[in-house]
């Protein structure tokens, strides 16, 4: 059952941004950027108040380098879009269970990024979460 609402254009356009964002990065990194994408739709906190979209959390502004930067805008492989069905049902994998950050540094991991706490990293990337009291929404179970 999906935790959020996504019609298969939706489904096509988040697999197109896990490629896009960890494709390098395998199956599980992909899988982690899903979960930071679905985790900013049902936050409501913080920077992605008002995001209820897969689409709104893709396209808001300065959100993903890729989307920026164009390799976003490869097509969707099957792949791809079978790991975005898969977050969109409920499927969450640590580091990114309750993450709504995510980034890739040259060096270590900050203790923190936008002022959230460091709770792991997968290859390159560096997975931040909020606190329970910022927002709740993202430790809520389905």
């Amino acid at each position: 059952m999906a935790v959020v609402k996504a019609r298969e254009s939706d489904i096509a356009l988040l697999a197109r941004l896990m490629r896009a964002e960890a494709e390098g990065e395998g199956t599980v990194g992909m899988l982690l950027v899903g979960n930071v994408g679905i985790n900013r739709v049902r936050a409501n906190c913080s920077d992605f108040v008002g995001i209820r979209t897969i689409p709104q959390m893709i396209f808001q502004p300065h959100a993903f380098e890729a989307v920026l930067y164009g390799y976003f805008y490869q097509r969707a492989r099957e792949h791809e879009k079978r790991l975005a069905r898969r977050v969109v049902n409920g499927e969450r994998y640590w580091p990114a269970k309750y993450s709504l950050w995510y980034f890739r540094p040259e060096g270590d991991c900050p203790d923190r990024w936008y002022n959230q706490p460091f709770v792991g990293r997968y290859k390159l990337h560096c997975f931040y979460e909020p606190t329970a009291e910022t927002c709740v929404n993202v430790y809520t179970t389905f």
